[in-house]
Parts: structure tokens; C-alpha cells; sequence
């Protein structure tokens, strides 16, 4: 079933860019402009108009992309309602990056044992941001920290993972109360506009600290390196991590319950591609935990 050009129409609107929508693509910019004009001409509309850098729909075009969508979705069901056990169609599957190096791939690899055809389309980013992609159609599914708010009742979430806020600092000073360290210290801050950022930021608060702020950052294997070059110290969830710590860093356990960032796996409760989740799934790493929050 050949949808080769409506699916470049939807990656350039996607895009907004003919350049970035070519590289993602594996084409040429000529080659992608090459498709839009095919189809222009086969629907007899105009889609698509260049202004400067970047390409906006016409309302031809707009009305397109929500059907093109459509289309998508469901060829996407009729290739896993018909692939049985070979399974060999695609996945859009987003991920928060800290999840990429020790937690998802386990996971992919025993999905593609299952499924060696499958192809996998892998997009990182801020949670916030996947959440909405999947809301939107534009992602499959995606692994994130959980919502800070009700997840709707079409969809499923299911924690896959617990992680407690820890503090990092250098070796130098693990002798010292982890609470007097971020109130005296200078404080490399885990963004707080995404949402496992928060979580410490709530903590802070809620513990009457005001830290002196050095950096902020959303990129913990970054906060990682400057903990260790002892540039000061930080407050982040106990990630799982590829390699142990460096020998310049220690973790502090915060006294008392600490809070939990909990990470999980979001998707349509009434996907076509739930049985190949469910396989994804399947493979859990160390310190995960199964909590299938399905709401039908």
C-alpha cells in the first residue's frame, strides 16, 4: 500500500520547513518538493506556499493534513490487524531522553526479537511535549514522566518505573546534610519547566529552601558533569543511568519520604498497536515496576 506522498505532505507540514522535513526524510530538498508537486497536481490544489525559510498550508492544504492524518492512523491499523505475529509495520514511538540509554533500549531489543520487521520510528523530547504528540496522533505512544494532572479516560498510562529525588554533589562534600547542602550551596537546577523539574522545585519550596541558583538545565547527564567538575550541587530524580556514578560525585538520600518521579508508557486505550505495547512492555528493567492504569 503505497502512501509515500501524502506521508511527505505530512512530515513537510509537520515541519514547517522543506529543508528540515528533506533531512528527516533521507531526500533532497528537490526530490521533497518534487513529491508536494505530484500530489498538488493528482488533487488539482494548491497545498502549500513558501514564505522565506519556512512553507505554510494554504487552506487546501490545512484541510488535507487533518484527513492525511486520518489516512495515516488508519493504515496503520489495517497493517496490525492483519500482520499477526509478524508484525513487520511501523511504530511512532516517543521518549524522554534520559530514557534512552538504560531503559528503553532493553525493551526495544526483546520487541524486535519478537518482531525482527517491525520498524521503529523514535522521536525524543520534553514530556510535555510527547504528551500532546500523542493526544495529537503524531506519536503512537511515548515513554514519559507522569502528567501532573488526570490523564484522559481514552487513553492508558502504565508506570513503568519509580525513581526518588536524590541529591548529587561532589565527593568532597557527601559528609554534609544533603538539606544544608541545597540551602547553602550553589544550586544546579533541574528545569524546572518540565515536569520531573517541577517535582524538585516543589520540594524546595515545600522544604522553605531558596538556593542560590547556578545553572538550570534539562539534561541530566549534563547536571551529571557539572556536579562533578564541582560547580555545585543538584536535586534529581534517581535515574537509570548506563554506567554507575563517577567517582567525583556521590548520591545523598533525602531524609523522610522523598518524592517519586514516576515514568511510564502513554498510548490510545483503543490502539491498534496495544498487543505490540504490550510487548514492548513485556521487558522491564531493574527498579521498574508494573502498574497498568488502563482507562477505558
Amino acid at each position: 500500500m503505497e502512501t509515500l506522498y501524502l506521508d511527505s505532505f505530512v512530515t513537510v507540514a509537520e515541519c514547517d520547513s522543506m529543508a528540515e522535513a528533506a533531512r528527516r526524510l533521507n531526500l533532497t530538498p528537490t526530490a521533497l518538493a518534487q513529491r508536494i508537486r505530484v500530489l498538488e497536481r493528482d488533487l488539482d490544489i494548491k497545498l502549500m506556499a513558501r514564505s522565506g525559510r519556512t512553507v505554510r498550508l494554504t487552506e487546501g492544504g490545512a484541510r488535507l493534513l487533518s484527513r492525511a492524518r486520518q489516512f495515516q492512523r488508519e493504515v496503520r491499523e489495517l497493517r496490525a490487524a492483519t500482520s499477526g505475529e509478524e508484525f513487520s509495520g511501523g511504530l511512532r514511538l516517543g521518549s524522554i531522553s534520559t530514557a534512552l540509554t538504560a531503559l528503553l533500549p532493553p525493551m526495544l531489543a526483546a520487541l524486535v526479537e519478537r518482531y525482527p520487521k517491525i520498524h521503529i520510528d523514535i522521536e525524543a523530547g520534553v514530556s510535555r511535549d510527547l504528551y500532546h504528540q500523542v493526544l495529537g496522533d503524531r506519536l503512537d505512544a511515548a515513554l514519559i514522566v507522569e502528567p501532573p494532572f488526570a490523564v484522559p479516560k481514552s487513553f492508558t498510562w502504565r508506570v513503568l518505573r519509580e525513581e526518588s529525588l536524590i541529591v548529587l554533589a561532589p565527593r568532597a562534600l557527601a559528609h554534609i546534610d544533603p538539606l544544608e547542602l541545597l540551602s547553602e550551596m550553589p544550586l544546579i537546577r533541574y528545569d524546572r519547566r518540565n515536569w520531573g523539574g517541577s517535582l524538585a522545585d516543589q520540594y524546595l519550596q515545600q522544604n522553605g529552601i531558596c538556593p542560590h541558583e547556578r545553572f538550570e538545565l534539562d539534561a541530566l547527564d549534563g547536571i551529571l558533569v557539572l556536579v562533578g567538575l564541582g560547580l555545585g550541587v543538584s536535586l534529581v530524580p534517581d535515574w537509570a543511568r548506563e554506567k554507575p556514578l563517577p567517582t567525583d560525585v556521590v548520591q545523598l538520600v533525602l531524609p523522610g519520604d522523598a518524592p517519586r518521579r514516576r515514568l511510564g508508557m502513554l498510548w490510545p486505550a483503543q490502539s491498534a498497536h496495544g498487543r505490540l505495547l504490550d510487548s514492548l512492555l513485556v521487558q522491564q528493567p531493574a527498579g521498574a515496576v508494573a502498574s497498568d492504569c488502563r482507562i477505558a
